[in-house]
């Protein structure tokens, strides 16, 4: 499974369990669009962390690169694996 569907999924699931009805997700949807209030937000942080072993807001927190569009969310998890794998 690629990085940008394992991240889609989290955000599907995460509106399933919390009942929410979530926006048609593309890359220029802002996340605040989405449907996924902070916690909700927080709820796929923490598992993709688990899911893929990283967790980029830690490192990028203090740079002011956090996204605001789902597609700079998926990118941002992107980056932070190649970081990684180097």
């Amino acid at each position: 499974m690629s990085i940008r569907s394992t991240v889609i999924s989290e955000f599907e699931s995460v509106a399933k369990q919390q009942n929410i009805q979530l926006a048609q997700l593309n890359d220029g949807l802002t996340l605040l669009d989405s449907g996924l209030d902070s916690l909700c937000l927080a709820v796929v942080v923490a598992r993709l962390e688990d899911e893929l072993g990283v967790d980029p807001f830690s490192a990028s927190a203090g740079e002011g690169n956090l996204p605001i569009m789902v597609g700079e969310f998926v990118e941002l998890y992107e980056e932070a694996l190649s970081r990684q794998r180097s």
